[in-house]
Order: structure tokens, then sequence, then C-alpha cells
């Protein structure tokens, strides 16, 4: 059985609650991702920052992405699964809560150990269900 460790991103790292969302745009640029998890202290995850929200709740309400922190942006808990979960059940967190990334936490510390984005389960996943998933999650 095919486990959410196993098709994740490894090596995600945060952007902190206080840097600003200038800052993330940069690190977003860096790694050429679209999505960043937020931590507070002790690596605690707040919620997902994405270039989206940067672009919608920041750039066009005119507010300023240098003074806005990537904190201000962490909306509601966040949806996490953990790394030996398997992959049908990484599939109906996606597919019920609409989420495009879902961050991936290990089991007995619950520190965040990856990601995992629409891409990674396209690469697993028959044509058919893959129809299904993109279906779901696009879904209005």
């Amino acid at each position: 059985m095919t486990r959410a460790g196993d098709i994740m991103h490894t090596g995600t790292e945060c952007v902190d609650e206080h840097d600003t969302l200038a800052d993330a745009a940069r690190i977003m640029r860096e790694r050429d991702v679209g999505a960043l998890p937020i931590c507070g202290k002790d690596q605690k995850l707040l919620g997902i920052l994405t270039d989206r929200d940067i672009v919608l709740k920041c750039v066009a309400e005119g507010r300023d992405p240098g003074e806005v922190t990537a904190g201000e942006m962490a909306e509601g808990r966040p949806m996490v699964i953990e790394d030996d979960e398997d992959t049908d059940q990484v599939l109906r967190v996606m597919e019920q809560y609409r989420v495009r990334r879902l961050p991936v936490i290990n089991h007995p510390d619950h520190k965040l150990v990856g990601m995992i984005s629409e891409a990674d389960i396209a690469r697993g996943l028959p044509q058919a269900r893959l129809a299904e998933f993109v279906t779901a999650i696009c879904a209005r």
C-alpha cells in the first residue's frame, strides 16, 4: 500500500509567521513553488501561504507585501495528513476540503516532514481516478 510519505515532496521548509509576504514571495521564486507552510514557535504549522493569497489578499487590497506578515495570512486550522496514512486517505482529505496542497506530518512527533501537491498525486494515479480527483478539487 502506498502511503503519504511515499509520494510527498521532502525537505519542505516553513516561512516564519513574522516574515513579510515580500520575503515569502522571494522564497517561492527561489524554490519554484506556489505555496509555503507558515510556521510559528517550535515549527508549529499555522497555515499555508500561496502565491494567490499574496496577490488577492494583499496586493489587490492595496496593502504593502513588505509590511504584511505571513502570520496575518494564516487562517483557520490547516488540513494535514500523517506520513503513514495511505494515499486513499490523502485523496479523501484533499477532495473533501478541496485543497491542492497538503502538509505531511510525521506520526510520533507531529512535525512537518513534507508536502503533497496535485502533481505528486497525478504521478501515481490511474487516468480515470486522476480525472475524478481533479474534478473534485476544482468543483465550485
